[in-house]
């Protein structure tokens, strides 16, 4: 009895115990897994032992290019094509139609550069330089291409936005190249950028919250060159960020009202109904004139009206000889200045007189002046005896 409770017990706890997983041959554990000299992280560059049997299928891709860009296709296209032999994918360039086509062929052993080979003719078409665009071969180079055209219905206020992007003499898109490590040109309705995947997302994110009006690009620069200084200090490299970034507050700014038309009052009642052409000309006896009467009156109003117009014309052509009114207070300001000027010169007048007199009296000698003084009153007594 007591080895069967004991079996029973056994069995029990066995199926209470959680069933391992059992791994095959491929989920074993292997040595480099653990291994911290391996990076399995590295893009590894690809080598052709690979895949010594080439491609089975040909794929092909093709896109178009703006009529402005064939110029300098044509000039660039034996470049292009030496760079993409060299990986086996053949090119052609078809100014007929204006389109650039890239396709695998028996030489072709990296199945992943036929992908390469459409980006590279997709910046191309974009404007991009054929030396910059050339650079997207490599594996580690990766390319977005941004559609800006549908985010902005305006078209003023899309190509202001646009030019947020750029900034004066290019200096916010310089920024922004430094800050993300990525290479970024603004043309048309789209935003190329080639870089890596993580300055990809940057870019992506900081154009679309530009051309959305979410946030200036200048603000998002002040905060990628915090996070650039914060990446430097190991220890908050487990902390959370937010505390340090700064946050921006979205202003309104106040737009100018709609001016909307008053509704007016609502009547059940239907707008009387307007009267006819033929009323109108009951009314005025119009009419029952005869045919000729009317040419007659219709056409004296459209001398009338002929000559109203020349006069006017004429009105306006003399417009232009009429010389125009001399201000009043200008003539007024002339005048009182002349008075001004002419009393200034009689007050200096009298001071001179003045200033005359009194340096004569002092230059005076005493004996002099008695002597005058009696001739004076000896002439002033001859005088009245004569009389």
């Amino acid at each position: 009895m007591e080895n069967r409770e004991a079996e029973e017990n056994g069995v029990a706890n066995e199926a209470s115990a959680p069933k391992e997983k059992r791994k095959g041959k491929h989920d074993k554990p292997k040595p480099w897994d653990d291994d911290p000299n391996i990076n399995h992280w590295k893009i590894e560059k690809f080598d052709p032992s690979w895949n010594e049997g080439g491609m089975l299928e040909v794929s092909s891709f093709s896109t178009l290019f703006p009529q402005y860009r064939e110029k300098y296709l044509q000039e660039v296209w034996p470049m292009v094509k030496s760079a993409l032999k060299q990986f086996g994918v053949a090119c052609e360039l078809n100014l007929v139609e204006g389109s650039m086509t890239v396709s695998t062929t028996r030489k072709t052993r990296d199945p992943y550069i036929i992908i390469k080979a459409r980006d590279l003719i997709k910046l191309l078409s974009r404007s991009v330089s054929a030396p910059q665009a050339i650079k997207i071969l490599d594996d580690e180079m990766q390319c977005d291409i941004i559609k800006i055209s549908g985010m902005v219905r305006n078209k003023e206020r899309f190509v202001k936005r646009r030019q947020h992007l750029v900034g004066p003499n290019s200096s916010t898109l310089k920024a922004l190249e430094i800050l993300t490590g990525c290479y970024i040109l603004v043309q048309g309705n789209t935003v190329a950028a080639m870089g890596s995947f993580k300055g990809l997302k940057q870019v992506r994110r900081i154009v679309e919250e530009c051309m959305l009006n979410k946030m200036h690009p200048v603000y998002n620069i002040k905060v990628l060159m915090m996070k650039k200084e914060l990446e430097k200090d190991p220890a908050l490299a487990q902390e959370n960020w937010d505390r340090f970034l700064p946050k921006f507050k979205k202003k309104n700014v106040k737009q100018k009202k709609v001016n909307t038309k008053q509704k007016k009052p609502y009547t059940p009642f239907p707008p009387p109904q307007q009267p006819s052409k033929v009323d109108i000309q009951l009314e005025t006896g119009e009419y029952f004139l005869s045919n000729k009467k009317k040419s007659a009156k219709i056409w004296q109003e459209k001398q009338e009206k002929q000559a109203e117009k020349t006069a006017e014309n004429k009105r306006k052509r003399e417009e232009a000889f009429i010389p125009p009114k001399e201000p009043a207070n200008l003539v007024e300001k002339s005048e009182d200045a002349n008075n001004n000027v002419a009393d200034m010169a009689m007050s200096l007048k009298k001071k001179a007189k003045k200033f005359g007199k009194g340096k004569s009296e002092e230059n005076i000698n005493a004996e002099t002046y008695i002597i005058g003084s009696s001739e004076q009153a000896s002439g002033r007594k001859s005088k009245k005896q004569k009389s």
